[in-house]
């Protein structure tokens, strides 16, 4: 199998496994419902993950505005700082902002352009450094508001923003999102 087809076909099987664990199973009110204390929702996990691969993809490798720049006033998020939503702990005021409806449509937009790039990706280009806290800076995600995810960010290669960030972040996610349909008694099993 080539490399490229290999990434492709992970990056669709997280989608899918997404698609079919959770909203397939898990009626969109019940997205921002706590499961427990501590916990995150799953609405906030969905925008958590896909906004970590929409920096990741688009402003780091793609040199481009992410595209959570278009969604913003879709998902209720305008007035919400640009670092709302990337650490791990869920913000309440972005999840009471975040508007249900366009957030499946918009973590399937960062799949898509994901899927955009992975089809020209040069996959000699995976070795080299990308700079992540450049990329974050022109996006509007300053250092002083997440200064761990700069640091994180700093002297990784390509390979690493989409291994972890398009791929592997998300699958991360995902089990806690099925943790969380399981303790909301959704569980399809």
């Amino acid at each position: 199998m080539d490399l490229r087809d290999w990434i492709v076909d992970e990056h669709a099987a997280a989608l899918a496994r997404f698609e079919q664990s959770v909203v397939a199973t898990v009626p969109l009110e019940r997205w921002t419902d706590p499961a427990g204390e501590g916990g995150s929702s799953i609405a906030f996990l969905a925008f958590h993950t896909a906004y970590h691969e929409d920096l990741a993809v688009n402003a780091v490798l793609r040199l481009r505005p992410p595209v959570l720049e278009d969604w913003r006033g879709a998902l209720g998020l305008a007035d919400l700082d640009p670092a709302a939503g990337l650490a791990e702990a869920e913000p309440p005021e972005l999840t009471s902002a975040l508007e249900l409806e366009p957030l499946g449509a918009y973590l399937r937009t960062v799949h898509e352009s994901t899927v955009v790039h992975l089809a020209t990706l040069d996959t000699d280009a995976l070795a080299t450094t990308a700079d992540g806290p450049a990329a974050l800076a022109a996006a509007g995600v300053s250092e002083a508001a997440v200064p761990w995810l700069h640091r994180m960010w700093a002297d990784k290669p390509v390979a690493w923003f989409l291994q972890w960030e398009a791929i592997g972040h998300r699958v991360n996610h995902l089990g806690e999102m099925v943790s969380v349909r399981n303790r909301l008694g959704l569980s399809p099993f």
